[in-house]
């Protein structure tokens, strides 16, 4: 950037990180001034930034009173300070600034001991009037050499995604982007279940367990309230406010009369001490399909550039994912209701498929499966094995079947089925479902099964 230009709020951007906190100025009515220092100036737009309203204190009053002031941000890596002439507009006490804001907040308080002091009371939403690079005494600091740019990452994958053909092909071409091209070990795919207001895990890559099924709550964590808000959020430092092994350990305190079968949870595949996360709405017309998270055991693993590439990519996956619903059903056709592959069975042990019509939970002999939608498929398909025989189905037939409970068609029918799929052959061989064709697939029984309707 030429000296003899100004800098613009995105030549700027490393310094509105939260690494090194921000000086501000203000002036009281009777000429006063005063100095204070910020945690946060956090990145609006190219006019706006939103500073942290934290206390009501002699700045505070000040800014209600004449609403210029000036902030003085540093760059964390060359130590160039830059003035930002400021004036300001609003304070927003919800909404996706200020959940950003408070996400990240979070991590900062985390990190500097200081959880019980920092707590966002607001966003303050300020016009920038005017920036200008303030000349240092002495010599530069060293700049570490510059990070590759994310957005031939974004652009690959992009490509990988407009040639699949279904949503398993482009959830592991989206995974894979992320880890080959951006260097993400860990990350997950969420997809949104409307009727119950939560997240279900159909995709992840670098945990131990995949936690396919499991679930995050819409507002619960970076995940949820991405989903909450439609908007990014990324912390850079580990925070117990945010932590989802903390909160599925909070959520099953002994004390709650619940059945067993309410309570058995899928674990969420999670880091349990996640140092920097991210996460990036799923969207697709103006519709949350979902959320795509990643997170890393390494302090400031994340800037807003990899950010940027998680929004990108999101996108990409929320197209390909209307897609996949909308061609689900294309070349179907009529299936028998009877099928000679049931007629014969291994003489193998009785397999005991247990389902509690409450919440349609299933059990594989004392092994949780899956519940939910997914559960009443794996019922309905079962049921349909024992009374005719029948190993071949398709999605038009489930979506047309009312005891399912399927909204519409936004409710991704196929995320339902390989979610049931993944978690079938994590259970073994026993019971598969294989997908046959385009909309249509196969229940494969290796054992016989006794089915049991459990009313409790």
């Amino acid at each position: 950037m030429p000296r003899s230009s100004r800098p613009s709020l995105a030549d700027i951007r490393p310094c509105l990180e939260g690494a090194i906190p921000a000086a501000m100025a203000t002036c009281g009515v009777d000429g006063t001034p005063n100095v204070t220092f910020i945690s946060q100036v956090f990145y609006v737009d190219e006019r706006h930034v939103a500073l942290s309203f934290q206390f009501f204190n002699k700045t505070r009053q000040n800014i209600l009173s004449n609403p210029h002031a000036t902030a003085v941000v540093l760059h964390p890596s060359t130590a160039e300070s830059y003035r930002l002439q400021l004036r300001y507009l609003r304070t927003e006490t919800q909404g996706a600034i200020y959940e950003g804001m408070k996400a990240q907040l979070a991590g900062i308080a985390s990190h500097s001991g200081m959880t019980e002091v920092f707590a966002l009371r607001g966003s303050d939403i300020y016009c920038v009037e005017a920036i200008e690079s303030i000349e240092s005494v002495g010599s530069r600091a060293s700049m570490a050499p510059p990070r590759t740019s994310p957005l031939s990452a974004v652009r690959r994958g992009g490509e990988r995604l407009s040639r699949c053909t279904g949503l398993a092909d482009a959830l592991n071409a989206t995974l894979s982007t992320l880890n080959e091209f951006l260097g993400v070990r860990y990350a997950i795919v969420l997809l949104l279940d409307r009727q119950m207001g939560r997240l279900y895990t159909v995709a992840t890559c670098g945990y131990v367990a995949s936690g396919v099924g499991s679930e995050i709550a819409i507002g619960e964590g970076v995940i949820g309230v991405a989903a909450r808000e439609c908007t990014p959020v990324r912390i850079v430092h580990m925070s117990l406010a945010y932590s989802y092994h903390h909160a599925i350990r909070t959520s099953l305190l002994p004390g709650s009369p619940v059945p067993a079968h309410e309570i058995e949870t899928i674990p969420f595949p999670g880091l349990v001490e996640p140092h920097s996360q991210m996460a990036a709405p799923i969207m697709s017309g103006g519709v949350l399909l979902g959320v795509l998270f990643a997170e890393s055991p390494v302090d400031a693993r994340f800037d807003y550039q990899d950010e940027d590439a998680l929004v990108a990519l999101a996108s990409h996956l929320g197209t390909a994912i209307d897609l996949a619903q909308c061609t689900a059903d294309a070349g179907e056709h009529s299936v028998s209701n009877a099928s000679s592959a049931a007629l014969r069975l291994n003489q193998r042990p009785v397999l005991k498929v247990r389902h509690f019509h409450a919440n349609d939970s299933i059990f594989l002999d004392d092994a949780y499966l899956i519940k939910g939608v997914a559960g009443a498929i794996f019922w309905k398909l079962v049921r349909d094995f024992r009374d005719a025989g029948r190993t071949e189905f398709t999605n038009r037939e489930l979506r047309l079947d009312p005891s399912l409970g399927l909204p519409d068609v936004t409710d991704n029918l196929e995320a339902r089925l390989l979610m049931l799929q993944r978690r079938l052959d994590e259970h073994g061989t026993d019971v598969r479902v294989e997908k046959t064709g385009r909309g249509r697939f196969r229940l494969v029984v290796q054992r016989p099964l006794e089915l049991l309707n459990m009313a409790h």
